[in-house]
């Protein structure tokens, strides 16, 4: 008996269609080169922020100490010439900046699975955190510089905790390191732990600042500056760490004549391209020029402790300065977070929508 042998049902099957070859192999070189940028620009921001530490409060020459010793165009003249323990610092700071390069690149060939939007949402999430932090810090810190200023101006703190001691909080830069500075390290704690203080509940408390103000100051006829100044703080703080959260749920207000019409891909287009181009440059401006001298508006009353000029005011001016680095530090982390968002929806990743993702809890 002869058998007849039947062609295979896969014989007669052409090749699959190329035409999405290039696409999807440009699709994955933009999704590791999008993740090194982004988590470039977060890490040269926080070497910076370290390098500005070492720059003017350890004396360290930095990066710019280091190009005017080289010789290089556009660099200051140095008066004299620099130590060889010196240089080596230098070489190090700017070492901190080729190292967080090169471990990002690295954990980025190391985690290709890693999705855009997972990538966003971690940032969102820090910056969350680490805005919480700042309220809670505002709120510690705010509260006990007005009991002790309270105390101070009644002539009550010499005999609660004595006459040296009294002197000593009497003097900023004692304060901020013994009271403000530890104040802030258990913010950064308790924001771990809690979301329950947030901008909503800051706005709060500025309505109770301004309301005692005035019920002292027209029914017991008592005002005290600093009063008005834990009003101005907290003030600060609202409108500039309630920054972070407004860019991410779309709250800024937006000239949206053209982009109300986009679609969904031309929309994620105006943000990738704005937040590449407007807003990491206007954070990285802020940082540069709030920071880069030892007189700038930033670093200036930090390294002096500013106060304000009001007599038995609170201590806590100097943080009006930090507060514009707080917001360069978490818009650009947003603007990367809000960049990476971007090109999720541009590359088209499965499973994710922008308005569908879980917010970040600030």
């Amino acid at each position: 008996m002869s058998t007849e042998i039947q062609p295979s049902a896969n014989s007669d099957e052409q090749p699959a269609p190329q035409s999405n070859v290039s696409a999807a192999s440009t699709g994955s070189a933009v999704v590791p080169v999008a993740r090194i940028f982004s988590f470039v620009m977060v890490a040269w921001v926080l070497v910076f922020l370290i390098s500005n530490y070492l720059n003017f409060w350890q004396g360290w020459p930095g990066v710019p100490g280091l190009f005017a010793h080289l010789g290089l165009p556009g660099a200051e003249v140095l008066t004299k010439p620099m130590e060889s323990g010196v240089i080596m610092r230098g070489w190090a700071q700017l070492g901190l900046y080729a190292v967080a390069l090169i471990a990002v690149t690295g954990w980025v060939m190391k985690t290709p699975n890693h999705c855009l939007h997972d990538d966003s949402d971690t940032l969102s999430n820090f910056t969350a955190y680490f805005i919480r932090a700042c309220y809670w810090a505002v709120l510690l810190v705010g509260v006990a510089d007005l009991f002790i200023s309270f105390l101070r101006v009644e002539d009550m703190l010499v005999d609660i905790i004595g006459k040296e001691l009294a002197q000593d909080l009497g003097r900023s830069k004692f304060r901020g390191e013994v009271v403000h500075y530890p104040l802030i390290a258990i913010s950064f704690v308790i924001a771990y732990f809690s979301r329950s203080v947030g901008f909503t509940w800051l706005a709060l408390l500025i309505v109770v600042a301004e309301i005692q103000i005035v019920i002292a100051r027209f029914v017991f006829s008592y005002e005290q500056a600093f009063m008005a100044d834990l009003v101005r703080f907290w003030y600060g703080a609202l409108f500039l760490f309630a920054s972070p959260y407004t860019l991410l749920h779309e709250g800024h207000v937006r000239v949206d004549i053209l982009y109300a019409g986009f679609s969904e891909r031309g929309k994620a287009w105006c943000n990738a391209a704005g937040s590449l181009f407007l807003g990491m440059p206007l954070c990285w401006i802020i940082l540069t020029q709030g920071m880069w001298g030892k007189f700038s508006v930033i670093n200036g009353p930090l390294l002096t402790f500013e106060v304000t000029q009001a007599g038995y005011g609170l201590y806590v001016k100097y943080w009006l300065a930090a507060f514009l680095m707080v917001f360069g530090v978490a818009m650009m982390i947003q603007f990367v977070s809000y960049f990476l968002g971007s090109v999720a929806v541009l590359m088209r990743e499965p499973g994710y929508h922008p308005d569908t993702a879980e917010p970040a809890h600030f």
